[in-house]
């Protein structure tokens, strides 16, 4: 068997075998296949796609290119389980979901990404608490899981290798949006974690990594049937990013709100009910609940006796954070001393939000990368987001600036008023939770 053989009857419409997938997955691993012959192999699943059968033969194979953990040595008293989103602007839930999800008695071993284009990463805001080590040995990460009942760390260098490989490659041949190589990039790596179950948050909208609602539709068919016919019982919710999930979008700003909603001082009602949602379709998937009302409730009682934060807490600590990050957050988050107000242009009705470009304002500022080696500042950032239907009065802030300077601040705030749209009709909401797919 030869790689470009493989290559070319791909190139030509060819449905390959899952012998043929493994061999290539496996030059991928050893070294066997060269750089270009992945960006080939890319370009033409990239053109001519894959089956069912061969996407569920790249993802188990990218799964088998390094260590695949497994829980039952543990003998935990409930199931492993994790949400993966497609990722947005404000999207804090991870933080949420997992300390709740393990006060439910789910065990969520979470790896995480940090943020990609104008998408903000869970790994960035974990570690803009100080001293929070978000890359484990192997060993640690499992005795968290147990212990704590969550931990939300990277991936490591054993955990479907190829599928690093391949990602960098894919990164700089424009095959990135190619449904096929996104499903086998996300699901190797679930895969690996040695889940039960898995729930999907699939964006969509004018923040969605997906460019289209009909193209987030697919991938979350797509990861449902891969995940499915690998064995992984998994759902996937379709949710709405054409505004910050959060009115807080930056990593100190959003770990500040998620301490905030744990601990019931604050509980934003967009950012609640897609977090409910999710943490719900969790709990039904995986058994612990019969029904979704019943999730919820238990994710309720969860928030309010406090559990859930306990969890967070525990966490953090576990990992190398402070002990006292709920009682003392401004020791252990960093904060910009210059905060500049977004005075609305007009009175009436906010319309419409570009939420892509909030992102955008966002790096720019300091809050993401525009190279994997940039640094980040964690301080900054946009806070006390107006939402779409919000009425707004001329010179009223439709957000709060976080900068280290005033020209970074001056090119935020003008960034932050292109993307808002204010209008004299108050627009239909948009539903928070568009559609569930499942097996």
């Amino acid at each position: 068997m030869l790689p470009q053989e493989i290559i070319r009857r791909k190139r030509d419409g060819a449905v390959l075998t899952a012998e043929e997938i493994r061999f290539f997955v496996r030059g991928i691993t050893d070294g066997g296949v060269s750089e270009g012959q992945i960006a080939a192999f890319a370009m033409a699943v990239f053109f001519n796609d894959m089956s069912v059968d061969e996407r569920v033969a790249f993802t188990l194979a990218m799964r088998d290119s390094g260590q695949v953990l497994e829980w039952r040595s543990l003998n935990l008293p409930g199931p492993v389980l994790d949400k993966h989103s497609t990722g947005g602007v404000g999207d804090v839930v991870s933080l949420l979901l997992g300390p709740m999800v393990a006060a439910c008695g789910g065990f969520v071993p979470m790896i995480s990404g940090r943020g990609l284009g104008h998408t903000g990463g869970t790994l960035d805001k974990l570690e803009a608490v100080a001293g929070y080590c978000a890359t484990p040995e192997i060993g640690k990460f499992r005795e968290v899981v147990r212990d704590v009942g969550v931990a939300i760390i990277g991936q490591t260098a054993e955990l479907a290798p190829a599928d690093k490989r391949v990602y960098s490659i894919r990164d700089v041949t424009a095959t990135v949006e190619s449904v096929a190589m996104i499903t086998g990039s996300i699901l190797s790596k679930k895969l690996a974690a040695g889940l039960d179950a898995l729930v999907m948050d699939v964006k969509v909208g004018s923040g969605a990594f997906m460019p289209t609602p009909e193209k987030s539709l697919e991938l979350a068919r797509a990861i449902v049937h891969v995940g499915n016919g690998a064995g992984l019982r998994t759902t996937a919710l379709l949710t709405d990013m054409n505004e910050s999930l959060a009115p807080s979008a930056g990593n100190a700003l959003e770990v500040r709100l998620a301490l905030d909603y744990l601990s019931g001082r604050s509980r934003p009602a967009r950012l609640h009910e897609v977090n409910l949602a999710l943490s719900a379709e969790m709990l039904v998937l995986s058994g612990i609940s019969a029904s979704n009302a019943e999730a919820q409730a238990r994710l309720l009682a969860a928030l309010d006796s406090g559990e859930a934060a306990q969890r967070f807490a525990r966490m953090v600590s576990a990992l190398g954070g402070p002990a006292d990050l709920f009682e003392r957050p401004d020791k252990y988050l960093e904060a910009t001393r210059l905060i500049v107000p977004v005075p609305a242009g007009h009175s009436g009705f906010v319309s419409r939000c570009d939420c892509r470009a909030l992102g955008l304002a966002v790096v720019g500022l300091g809050g993401g990368r525009t190279r994997p080696t940039d640094s980040i500042d964690f301080a900054v950032g946009l806070s006390e987001l107006v939402r779409i239907g919000d009425r707004v009065e001329r010179d009223q802030p439709l957000a709060l600036v976080h900068a280290r300077d005033d020209n970074a601040a001056q090119r935020a705030v003008q960034e932050v008023l292109a993307a808002f749209e204010i209008g004299d009709v108050e627009p239909r909401p948009n539903p928070l939770v568009y559609e569930c797919i499942a097996a």
